[in-house]
């Protein structure tokens, strides 16, 4: 038989560098090779084609080799493509300017992870991820299980499995299965309290189409609440507004008897009804009133953006930035501001006002203390220290926000019963997990005593990681990436970088040139005060945890410093950190 032709690799070869570049300098002088051929001469259909097989990781990465293969690969064909295999589901496109692109990364980036505090397994997990779910917006540890909002308004509830641990606990091992709850949620609450033994019920906010009334025509769309049962997600109880009354936010505030529910308008209104727990289980029939809260009713050309609560105090932050407070009951009002002199126990919602020196984005409501993000990415903290959960280096309580000067730009905070988290990312655009406060129970990983500054936590971040929550089980990290979600902080301008620090912000070093040289100092200090070697090497390692380093820094000063103390032969090794 005869043997079959092959053409030979050097006859025909593709042009690999940009197709801009020209071509390959001496290429014609070089004979038997023949002419090179520039991938711009392909079809750009059959480009994008082709690059669509790609993972979305290694899209991005072709599209910073050039010009051309960048244009290529942000075109919404490529990511149309990639999101009909990512989620074949998905029927629209979304919204925004890149609807195509936002959607590819928001179902690439999506995931819920946690990690257990209690059994042998110390590492992070990945629960269940719903086909259906359009990214991951909020979501919500509950007894039981977990509840996840998508961008589409869909409520997903996880169903967890739970096994027994070597001591006999019940503990939470991961989301074994998922159903739909409901369609067209816009937000949800459950009790406020920290440990989530107590959230029994789920409160939904979310539109639903009311059939026309006698004489009228067509439906309209109306607000209601509806109150599903955690352990079953069986719905026991639903309110309806007027269709004239939009919201966008509902918290909860109160006891099981007496529970507040808190709505937020679209036009940044505060509505208030209250609902008695105990009787949701009853079928019967009831009303409830509707009426306008005091700090709307008082103060009412403040525009409320965004509300927290627990159970004995609600936040309210305005459009402005501004940040009002109503606290309820003398204990918590005592840790919080230091004394009982304005406390009014006749009139528990009169909202009291924050002294704060610039605009407030974002908050953290824990029982008796309270984390506080202005637009410069600054950190204040105010409320309870006795844990050292407001992570200023000591267990002195805050009456008023105190700067914590060595943490900025943060990603999330959350604030616990007895311990604060803050979720950073380092210049070399990987995220750490930071934390302070009472460390019992694993619920600082790798601080079992705790700390009163914030230090790095041995846990393994997801790269997109954007929100955190802690219960008294498991640590949970919600990724989600939205393009449309672009940084917020402003720089600091340089009048206020230099000199000292803005009155009423607490102790701390100003931020001036020297304020890291002054750091140090002190830092020598306390290292000179501790009486022994081992005591030594723990403050230098808190220290270490203390200073604005990248994460491979901190790594290294950690693990040379195990090295240091093991040669001692004082004491055995410290808890290894993770892998950055």
């Amino acid at each position: 038989m005869g043997e079959k032709a092959v053409p030979s690799p050097s006859r025909r070869r593709v042009k690999r560098s940009c197709p801009s570049c020209g071509p390959e300098p001496g290429g014609e002088e070089k004979k038997g090779r023949g002419n090179p051929i520039s991938v711009q001469l392909f079809p750009p259909e059959l480009v994008e084609h082709i690059i669509s097989f790609l993972p979305v990781r290694d899209v991005v990465a072709l599209g910073q080799t050039c010009h051309y293969f960048h244009e290529v690969c942000d075109a919404e064909g490529v990511w149309r493509r990639i999101c009909r295999r990512l989620s074949p589901r998905l029927r629209e496109q979304g919204s925004g300017v890149r609807p195509w692109k936002r959607a590819a990364i928001l179902n690439y980036t999506k995931g819920l992870y946690f990690q257990a505090f209690g059994g042998r397994r110390r590492c992070l997990s990945k629960s269940v991820a719903p086909l259906l779910a359009h990214g991951y917006r909020r979501f919500l540890p509950t007894k039981d299980h977990v509840f996840i909002l998508d961008y589409t308004g869909t409520l997903f509830f996880l169903k967890n499995a739970l096994v027994s641990s070597t001591l006999g606990q019940i503990q939470w091992k991961r989301a074994c299965r998922y159903v739909v709850l409901c369609r067209g949620a816009k937000d949800f609450a459950s009790d406020p309290r920290c440990d989530t033994v107590y959230r029994k019920y789920l409160y939904v906010l979310a539109t639903r189409e009311q059939p026309a009334v006698v004489g009228t025509t067509g439906s309209r769309a109306c607000d209601c609440v509806e109150v599903y049962l955690q352990s079953s997600g069986q719905r026991v109880f639903k309110m309806t507004f007027h269709h004239s009354m939009s919201f966008k936010q509902i918290v909860l505030v109160g006891q099981e008897n007496q529970r507040a529910l808190l709505l937020l308008t679209e036009e940044g209104k505060i509505y208030s009804l209250v609902v008695n727990e105990t009787q949701l289980d009853q079928p019967r029939s009831y009303t409830v009133q509707l009426a306008l809260r005091k700090v709307s009713r008082c103060l009412p050309h403040l525009c409320v953006t965004r509300m927290a609560s627990n159970q004995s105090s609600t936040l309210y932050i305005t459009d402005q930035g501004g940040v009002y407070f109503e606290v309820h009951t003398p204990g918590v009002y005592r840790d919080l501001f230091g004394t009982l002199q304005a406390f009014d126990p006749l009139d528990q919602q009169m909202p009291l006002a924050l002294s704060l020196p610039a605009k407030i984005l974002f908050c953290a409501l824990g029982y008796n203390h309270l984390g506080l993000v202005d637009e410069f990415g600054r950190i204040f903290m105010q409320g309870n220290n006795r844990y050292g959960q407001l992570g200023t280096g000591d267990k002195m309580d805050r009456g008023e926000p105190t700067q914590v000067h060595y943490l900025q730009r943060p990603i999330a905070l959350w604030c616990g019963l007895n311990h604060s988290l803050v979720l950073s990312q380092g210049s070399d655009f990987s995220k750490e997990l930071l934390g302070c406060g009472c460390g019992a129970g694993g619920r600082l990983p790798g601080w079992p005593k705790g700390s009163a500054s914030f230090v790095k936590l041995h846990v393994k971040v997801p790269l997109c990681a954007c929100s955190l929550c802690s219960t008294r089980e498991c640590l949970y990290m919600l990724s989600s990436h939205d393009i449309e979600h672009h940084p917020t902080y402003r720089d600091l301008p340089a009048s206020r970088v230099v000199g000292t620090p803005e009155p009423g912000l607490g102790a701390g070093a100003p931020q001036d040139p020297g304020g890291a040289a002054r750091a140090c100092e002190e830092y020598l200090s306390q290292i000179h005060s501790c009486s022994t070697l081992q005591d030594r090497m723990e403050k230098m390692k808190e220290i270490v945890g203390w200073m604005p380093l990248m994460a491979a820094q901190k790594d290294f000063f950690w693990e040379a410093l195990d090295m240091l103390q093991r040669a001692a032969g004082g004491v055995g090794p410290g808890p290894s950190t993770p892998e950055s």
